[in-house]
């Protein structure tokens, strides 16, 4: 699984011109399933995401987590980060999951994401949505996993 991490001040998407999802202050996650995830892989990923120290305590520095400050999450769908672009000029996709396998993993992201006690919103899967942010910082991570570790 390979997920963006933004830390946000606000973000939303909007699917035909219509707001369907928006948090304050927190992550938006833009997420891939690759074939080979299972649900460690989704587990790894919330746990890794939910307590990055990646929010500014009183002195500004990155010392809080996700948990930390009771932020919010915008979980969306992003099968184009498991895109490979070494060869040629289009894109190839077919390192990402089948719709049938990533929609429902994606469901689980945003799942234990609720299950920590957060805030959660999440895109419309599979729609094409406009996803605006407030990127704060910036401060942007990929996280990735693989058999149910975080790897680099």
């Amino acid at each position: 699984m390979r997920t963006v991490i933004q830390r946000v001040s606000s973000a939303s998407v909007d699917v035909d011109g219509v707001r369907s999802a928006s948090i304050g202050t927190g992550i938006l996650a833009l997420v891939a399933v690759v074939p080979a995830d299972t649900d460690d892989d989704v587990t790894a990923t919330v746990d890794k995401i939910a307590n990055l120290r990646i929010f500014p305590d009183d002195d500004g520095r990155m010392n809080r987590s996700l948990i930390d400050i009771a932020g919010e999450v915008l979980v969306v769908s992003q099968f184009t980060l498991a895109g490979a672009i070494r060869r040629g000029r289009r894109p190839s996709f077919s390192g990402a999951a089948a719709p049938e396998i990533a929609e429902p993993m994606v469901e689980e992201v945003a799942s234990h994401f609720a299950a920590l006690g957060l805030g959660v919103a999440t895109g419309a899967f599979g729609a094409m949505m406009e996803v605006a942010l407030v990127n704060d910082g910036p401060v942007t991570f990929v996280v990735d996993t693989a058999h149910g570790s975080v790897v680099d």
